[in-house]
């Protein structure tokens, strides 16, 4: 008796494993195909098909520009079956909460509705030299040094972490890594004071420098004030503004987002391509060029979802160029679509395949799953290479997306972003 009660006991318990994980799953799953939020665009009647067992009620004070399936809407609430193929139009740009229940009786999540007037783009895909300078010094990490006595010290140790920022000596500011060291070289061994930023929050740190082997003050670590590289212009808009890359500026030692204080984009003359093999991601090698003329425009922020700024138009004009509208992810199919870059001496357009689109993705840089199909780009790179990030992406008449990433173990296929997950900072950046 005591076998079989265990037995059985052990059977709930791996029945109830097995519930929770397919309904954790079932979750998830869901949660990937309903979006946080939604664009639509003025005047223009979006369809939505989820065939999902969630029922949504839109919340506002007023919805009176808003109509649910032809049916303007008078009320403040009105319900959405999300099970079934739905409308949304509005003569009006606005913003609607939308609280979501699972068959319509488990609280779910909310999305947000976002409506916003048509906005037209300059794809671009031109390769540029990219340099920033970082807000403060950036601290990559500690070290050992052999002191004068010819001890070892570390005095930065647990003091100091990777990814902190120097913003200032003895409340002094500095604004690059040399004058950072001339101070310590001149401090004569007394304590100073650091302030730094760590995870977005200021502190002071106090370190007395060692006199090193070499007859000079040091603390210890490892810093960096600026990086440069090649990328990809994604679009320009009617304003004079630009996205490009579609990802963050990372320190390569740290993997952190780079807390930007100045940047520029130039031009840059291709002189390589090292195609991609399985395993190694290839690579766009260029010049940045630094003449008259050669600055494109200046950097203002640094995201997740790209880097942002201003066009200088002396140096680089839209006048020649074919603008179009943007494409909402909801919009975007899979299939057949096109990527401008440049790869050559020139931009080109090249064909590709979207082979998955997900709505709501934990990283939004990684919105689409991309194909290189077209046979002379992969004859030049073997598909997606370091450099082509930022390459945008055309589909039905419209600007949908930008290239981000790579696969390593496949550089035919890679990741896309949204372009309106790009334009969420491109359109914020003058405020």
């Amino acid at each position: 008796m005591k076998r079989r009660m265990i037995y059985r006991r052990t059977l709930v318990v791996i029945l109830l494993f097995v519930i929770g994980g397919i309904g954790f799953l079932s979750y998830r799953t869901i949660d990937k195909q309903i979006p946080d939020s939604i664009r639509m665009i003025v005047n223009e009647e979006q369809k939505l098909d989820f065939s999902l067992p969630v029922k949504g009620q839109i919340v506002a004070k007023t919805v009176g520009a808003l109509s649910v399936n032809d049916k303007k809407l008078e009320k403040s609430e009105i319900r959405i079956d999300f099970a079934k193929p739905f409308t949304l139009y509005s003569k009006e740009p606005g913003s609607y909460k939308v609280k979501l229940k699972l068959f319509g009786l488990m609280a779910y999540k909310n999305i947000q509705i976002d409506v916003m007037e048509e906005k037209y783009l300059y794809p671009c895909g031109s390769s540029v030299g990219i340099k920033i300078n970082t807000d403060g010094i950036l601290v990559l990490g500690t070290g050992i040094i052999r002191g004068k006595d010819g001890l070892n010290y570390e005095p930065a140790l647990n003091i100091l972490k990777s990814g902190d920022y120097i913003v200032s000596f003895n409340g002094e500011n500095v604004e690059n890594k040399k004058k950072l060291m001339e101070m310590i070289e001149k401090c004569n061994g007394n304590d100073i004071q650091l302030e730094v930023l760590r995870n977005n929050e200021r502190m002071k740190v106090i370190i007395k420098p060692v006199l090193g082997s070499d007859g000079r003050y040091k603390i210890g670590a490892w810093i960096r004030d600026d990086t440069q590289g090649i990328g990809t212009l994604t679009y320009v808009d009617e304003d004079g503004s630009f996205g490009a890359l579609g990802h963050g500026i990372t320190d390569v030692d740290t993997g952190l987002l780079m807390n930007v204080k100045k940047g520029g984009l130039y031009r840059a003359d291709i002189v390589q391509i090292n195609k991609g093999e399985k395993g190694t991601p290839g690579e766009v090698v260029g010049i940045i060029r630094k003449g008259n003329g050669d600055h494109y425009g200046s950097i203002d922020k640094n995201t997740r979802q790209g880097i942002f700024g201003h066009i200088d138009e002396s140096a680089f004009s839209t006048k020649l160029m074919k603008k179009y509208p943007i494409g909402l992810k909801q919009d975007i199919k899979t299939g057949k679509a096109t990527i401008l870059c440049q790869v050559s001496d020139r931009i080109e357009e090249y064909d590709i395949e979207i082979e998955k689109v997900e709505l709501n993705t934990e990283n939004n840089s990684k919105g689409m799953v991309l194909h290189i199909t077209d046979k002379k780009l992969l004859s030049l790179t073997n598909g997606i290479v370091q450099g082509m990030s930022g390459s945008p992406i055309i589909q039905n008449g419209k600007i949908i997306g930008a290239v981000t990433h790579v696969f390593v173990q496949d550089s035919t296929r890679g990741y896309g972003i949204f372009v309106e997950n790009m334009m969420r900072f491109s359109d914020n950046k003058h405020k």
